[in-house]
């Protein structure tokens, strides 16, 4: 089939390099010209496990082609993707003027029949402002041309996208279109084959699933750091009641981790747009501002420990931070807990020593060049000099470092946790200090 797609960010990039790798016909197109020139020489402005293969075979193979012309972009597609950026506007609504002016310029070019399909998470009701806004377009024109617009949200992780992509465990599609519903179901035939995975339903309902599937992962987070607050105070220890409560089929383990807050391009900004838009029709989300009030404070918490351990006295302190994106196999740093972290650290005069196994790039780009910020190439190498150390991702590079050699490289031997990573009775054994999240803190053996 032949598809295009408007957009190559984690979405576009990733379904378009996917419907490739199966035989469908697809370029996607982008209004920024470097990264269109970077990819079509195969260089990957992202980091996502498995994608730049993906991409170089593909579009060697002539399926995956890259272009900033919209127009043949538009021509080429009977099918065609909308998967811009929609951020969050000021008052934490998603912002629509990349997909409506995307629509607008699938409807200045069209000269036949298409199918426009929202990959992009948009608000309940989009699909209808999409719609309007080609309408107008085409009438303008003074054309009378036939065209869907469907709603097919994505339900991708980042640092698994590709395999989210490629084995997904379900396909929503929102359309009453009968043939929509075709083309839509023969796109998706070759990752079909085992069950059916396609769930079809109304548009709007389609919109309002791809939201209501990261409020309520969120809710899981915000509810397991609430409880973690909780076991602090009443001495119990939130790791024992995490594997309590998930071998509970009805709840499971699944995003019950407590840590230091959840980040990214999806929850924060999902949240936020879904409460915004439960206001506009009168309805007051009290479950979801209370997930986004204790994610809010949950960010802080690490900052917190550090700033109380030393009396709020952390002039000529350094502190050795282990991960600076929101996740593991991910360089993004949107929405980051670091971000938080690093902000309170030198608002308090520290100064940070800091390492990520992928992030660093983005690290520089986001803070520039700081007296009080240095970036190391390694986990070690970010102790040297440091008086304690802030684990804020979990990569798995930091999941069982030489405790000896971090007992003998910080100054003040102790260790903020946000994340659980170790077994506190082994990091005591060691001769650390250390303190984590929802759990007794631990004095040196």
């Amino acid at each position: 089939m032949k598809v295009t797609v408007f957009g190559t960010g984690y979405v576009g990039l990733v379904q378009g390099a996917v419907l490739a790798d199966v035989g469908h016909d697809v370029v996607c197109v982008d209004i920024d010209a470097a990264k269109v020139a970077a990819l079509q020489a195969g260089r990957i402005p992202i980091h996502e496990p498995g994608l730049t293969p993906l991409v170089q075979a593909n579009h060697a193979a002539g399926r995956l082609h890259f272009t900033t012309d919209a127009a043949a972009g538009v021509a080429h597609g009977d099918l065609i993707f909308l998967a811009v950026g929609t951020p969050p506007d000021e008052d934490g609504s998603a912002d629509l003027k990349h997909v409506l002016a995307v629509a607008r310029t699938i409807a200045t070019h069209m000269a036949a029949p298409k199918t426009i399909v929202n990959k992009s998470t948009v608000p309940v009701g989009t699909a209808d402002k999409v719609a309007a806004e080609v309408r107008q377009a085409l009438a303008q024109r003074g054309a009378d041309i036939a065209f869907e617009v469907v709603s097919n949200p994505e339900f991708l992780k980042e640092g698994a996208a590709v395999a989210d992509c490629m084995r997904p465990d379900r396909i929503v599609i929102g359309t009453a279109s009968a043939a929509a519903e075709r083309q839509l179901r023969e796109l998706y035939a070759p990752f079909n084959r085992n069950h059916d995975k396609i769930v079809l339903m109304d548009v709007k309902s389609a919109e309002l699933t791809k939201y209501a599937a990261n409020a309520m992962l969120a809710t899981k987070i915000s509810f397991i750091n609430e409880i973690a607050g909780l076991a602090e105070r009443l001495g119990a220890d939130i790791e024992a009641v995490r594997r309590g409560i998930g071998s509970d089929p009805r709840i499971g383990y699944h995003f019950i981790y407590p840590g230091a807050g959840y980040g990214g391009s999806c929850f924060p900004k999902d949240v936020k747009a879904l409460i915004h838009t439960a206001h506009e029709v009168g309805f007051v989300p009290e479950v979801l501002e209370a997930v986004e009030r204790r994610n809010d404070a949950q960010r802080e918490v690490l900052a917190e420990r550090i700033v109380a351990h030393y009396g709020g006295q952390l002039q000529g302190k350094t502190i050795a931070v282990w991960g600076l994106a929101f996740k593991p196999e991910t360089d993004d740093m949107r929405e980051a807990p670091s971000r938080n972290l690093l902000a309170a650290l030198w608002a308090a005069g520290a100064q940070v020593r800091a390492h990520d196994p992928v992030a660093m790039q983005e690290a520089r780009r986001i803070f520039g060049e700081r007296a009080d910020l240095t970036l190391c190439d390694s986990p070690m190498a970010a102790l040297e000099g440091a008086d304690a150390l802030a684990i804020v991702t979990e990569w798995k590079q930091f999941r069982v470092p030489d405790f000896n050699r971090v007992a003998q490289a910080l100054r003040d031997r102790i260790v903020f946790d946000g994340r659980n990573l170790y077994d506190p009775a082994v990091v005591a054994r060691h001769g650390l200090a250390y303190e984590s999240i929802g759990r007794p803190k631990f004095s040196p053996m």
